[in-house]
């Protein structure tokens, strides 16, 4: 049976009278996107239809995910609402800070031991307010998430950015900030811009060496990391339904990486199936009783150009099997001779270092299963690994089957590391090196889904592309980077020519799955006796204060930095070795921007300080205009804020005394944790005027007083030599958001509300 199966079934009661109203109220057929985000309004049944990429609307999530790095943060943050209990389902996932080196068993022993103090906080807050809890070692978020909670016509929300996941089962699930979970969990609604909508059709059928990895490969090629920002990607089509469920979970996780709201898929047989097989046909038997309406309306698909603001067409059949990278999830190159020629072209190493599989987005049965394929040809065609190869199973129920069916054991013939079940190298949880700065020029492969610099070794030379988890694992046996399995043969160790077979695989496990102990603690009906302590000397934890409002009067204030090029959450707040700090923001705040490029020096980490005209790192030079009592603002260029859902990325320069972030763009969550943190996130009203902010400028906001929504606000800006340049900021804040504002940040306000 399924966990909170009478709220899913009051979902599907809600369902039908609030689609078949708003179908009335807009006058059209409906999306699925539609569907599930008209039907969870706050308010209840639909009275308005709402414009899309324009009206902010509060809307009512079906449940939260939260993962341990962001939980920390989070959960600090909910401790301050003054509340006894979640008013969502909620849980607690221990994933992030559990260190790949060695491979599972050490590694997780150690986990427990150097992270004792966090995971022992977060288990105890989930006990107290209850939050369901799942160990570490039980598995990454996203899989367990898809195995256990996500719901076809569900809406969630997570504070991880890959949250998306759950679109594999469709649901509108959703990636945030701690800030907005805590809204939620405080009994409050959650506020969205009503999302734009791009469809993807697709036909065709998958065979081969092609994967649904190669599907969103190809999807962030066409749109590129900004192209999905404010949408919502819903993927239709006889290509859609001949898919797996975890395949579509793939398509969908990797959505984040184009910076979609989120990405689903309406329900059809094969989530059935996943259903039954993850024990919850009673959820199985609800959906199908309502199943007209956890899909798009029929006239949707015949005709979507009516329906969708943008759709992309892609027939499946034609193709072929892609690697994206390096330093971006949307430079996409087909296998074979264009690698060849790309790599020669940009000094791209062609011999590959390691082959990396898992992770939350392909690591379930299917995935492992065709992955192992391969492995067992290289097996038995006598082929000698060429890379090192690492595997992170997504679950404990995965692992526990995929080993009791053979599948690690043949990974495990070819010398591979069996890490945990966690994200491991994804997130920079990697001891690779133990100096990463100074390690070589390198390439990898993975089936992860983001390759920024540093990302997974913390080695800014480490080359890292995405591909499916069955080319990896070839490529990988291979050692080259532009090897084409479709083609190309290897020498064996007999000297023999011999080519891989097609990989195979099994949607699901023929015996179904088992697991001997999931990891999952159940928390008290009554946590009120459960004490929560944290000790003042930690260093791994810190209680909040709150932030003091910045006024309506900024004025002398500095330029901290002008990042130049991407600056993503990883520039802004690094993982990594400072995932140990994220549950105490003194500590964390040490890594701010300290990733970010300088546009003046194009150095790292190296900026001017106002007060005494020397350089320095950046976190230093801001806590010096900290203690000096001197605001400042950041300046950056497109999609600030790009990547993670971390609200560290907002919490740190607020922390620290940054006032406003000015950039050409941002990264739709980043841009909301910004305003949640009582922060100004503007953008410059002419990109042009970013050439504009010289490194010794001073700056006045000239009529903050009148900020208010859909007006824009000026600038000031004080050269160094007495000249001024006034510029306009333009800025998405609504009314509620400007009450954040004004209160120093939303907690402070539901702090307020809650007294």
């Amino acid at each position: 049976m399924a966990f909170d199966i009478e709220m899913i079934r009051q979902v599907y009661v809600n369902m039908k009278e609030r689609v078949d109203a708003a179908r009335k109220i807009t006058g059209k057929p409906l999306t699925l996107s539609e569907k599930i985000l008209y039907s969870h309004l706050w308010d209840g049944k639909p009275t308005k239809a709402f414009t899309r990429g324009k009206d902010y609307v509060d809307f009512s999530p079906d449940r939260i995910a939260l993962q341990d790095a962001t939980a920390q943060m989070a959960l600090l943050q909910f401790m301050q609402a003054g509340k006894s209990k979640v008013a969502v389902p909620t849980t607690t996932h221990c994933d992030h800070l559990i260190q790949a080196k060695e491979g599972a068993a050490t590694d997780l022993k150690l986990a427990n031991s150097t992270s004792s103090e966090v995971f022992n906080f977060l288990e105890s807050v989930s006990n107290k307010y209850g939050i369901g809890f799942w160990k570490p070692g039980a598995g990454i978020i996203h899989q367990v998430v898809l195995e256990n909670y996500a719901f076809p016509g569900g809406m969630m929300i997570g504070t991880d950015s890959h949250t998306v996941n759950a679109g594999g089962l469709g649901m509108v699930a959703i990636g945030v900030g701690g800030a907005d979970a805590v809204d939620v969990m405080a009994g409050m609604a959650w506020e969205l811009k009503f999302p734009k909508l791009i469809g993807v059709k697709l036909t065709g059928k998958l065979s081969g060496w092609t994967a649904p990895k190669d599907v969103i490969l190809k999807v962030a090629e066409i749109l590129t990391v900004k192209g999905g920002t404010g949408a919502i990607v819903e993927y239709f089509g006889p290509g859609a339904t001949s898919m797996s469920c975890t395949g579509k979970g793939t398509i969908c996780n990797m959505g984040a990486e184009i910076g979609a709201t989120t990405s689903t898929f309406g329900y059809d047989a094969s989530m059935e199936r996943y259903l039954r097989a993850t024990e919850r046909t009673d959820v199985a038997d609800a959906a199908n009783e309502v199943a007209a309406y956890l899909t798009a309306d029929t006239e949707v698909y015949t005709n979507p150009e009516q329906y969708f603001d943008q759709v992309i067409e892609i027939n499946l059949s034609e193709l072929g099997p892609l690697l994206n990278g390096p330093f971006t999830p949307d430079l996409s190159t087909p296998v074979g001779t264009e690698m060849t020629d790309k790599a020669n072209k940009n000094d791209w190493p062609i011999n590959v270092e390691w082959g990396l599989i898992g992770s939350c987005t392909n690591s379930s049965y299917e995935d492992l299963s065709r992955a192992s394929s391969i492995a067992q040809q290289a097996i038995d065609k006598g082929l000698k690994m060429k890379a090192e190869l690492g595997i992170n199973p997504g679950s404990e129920q995965v692992r526990y089957t995929a080993e009791r069916d053979g599948i690690l054991g043949i990974f495990e013939n070819l010398d591979a590391k069996i890490f945990t079940n966690a994200c491991g190298p994804c997130i920079g949880q990697w001891a690779r090196y133990s100096d990463p700065k100074n390690a070589p020029k390198n390439s990898i492969v993975h089936s992860f889904n983001r390759n920024f610099a540093k990302r997974a070794d913390g080695n800014p030379n480490t080359h890292a592309f995405v591909a499916s988890p069955e080319l990896t694992a070839a490529i990988a046996i291979a050692g080259r980077l532009d090897f084409n399995p479709l083609s190309d043969k290897l020498i064996n160790e007999n000297g023999e020519e011999v080519m891989f077979d097609e990989p195979t695989g099994w949607e699901l496990p023929p015996k179904g799955f088992d697991v001997k102990d999931n990891g999952y603690l159940v928390p008290d009906d009554d946590g009120s006796g459960v004490v929560v302590s944290v000790n003042n000397n930690s260093e791994r934890l810190q209680l909040l204060t709150p932030f003091t409002p910045l006024g309506n009067s900024i004025k002398g204030a500095k330029l901290l930095i002008k990042a130049f090029g991407k600056c993503t959450t990883d520039h802004i707040s690094m993982a990594g070795p400072w995932l140990r700090f994220r549950g105490h923001l003194d500590n964390i705040a040490n890594n701010t921007l300290i990733g970010a490029v300088n546009a003046f020096n194009k150095k790292t980490n190296f900026v001017k300080s106002q007060i005494t005209g020397e350089y320095d790192a950046v976190p230093a030079t801001q806590r010096a205009y900290k203690k000096a009592g001197i605001n400042t603002i950041v300046v950056g260029d497109h999609n600030y804020g790009e990547g993670s859902s971390r609200e560290h990325a907002a919490m740190q320069p607020r922390h620290l005394g940054v006032a406003a972030v000015i950039v050409k763009s941002f990264a739709r969550i980043h841009e909301t944790n910004l305003k949640k943190q009582g922060m100004l996130g503007l953008t410059f009203a002419n990109e042009a005027d970013y050439d504009l902010i010289q490194e010794d400028d001073t700056f006045n906001f000239t009529d903050l007083y009148e900020f208010a929504p859909d007006k824009q606000l000026t600038l000031e800006i004080v050269h160094s030599n007495g000249s001024t340049d006034n510029i306009k900021l333009n800025h998405t804040y609504n009314d509620a958001q400007i009450d954040w504002y004004n209160e120093g940040s939303a907690l402070n306000l539901i702090k307020k509300q809650n007294a």
